[in-house]
């Protein structure tokens, strides 16, 4: 394996992280500002009405974004496999 293919292997993986996590942080980051809001407007401060409605998000989110996220990660899985001999004779 050249220096050169780890850091693209490197790089691809830290891309993939990205494209599967992104989605997810966001609609836990969109569901926080909402509730913080409404926690602001209504003066109610209780811990489980910010943490269960942003959990349910996340878990909706994974749900629905979960066949494509799968799709993305079999692909990489994929790609990364085709690299083995590059990676096993130590270049290209």
């Amino acid at each position: 394996m050249t220096e050169q293919l780890a850091i693209e292997v490197v790089a691809r993986m830290l891309g993939q992280v990205l494209y599967m996590a992104g989605p997810v942080l966001a609609v836990a980051l969109v569901a926080g500002l909402v509730i913080g809001v409404l926690q602001a407007a209504t003066q109610v401060n209780e811990f489980t009405l910010a943490f269960v409605p942003k959990l349910l998000a996340v878990f909706a989110a994974l749900a629905v974004l979960g066949p494509w996220l799968l799709g993305g990660l079999v692909a990489f899985t994929v790609n990364l496999y085709s690299l083995l001999p590059q990676i096993g004779r130590g270049g290209p």
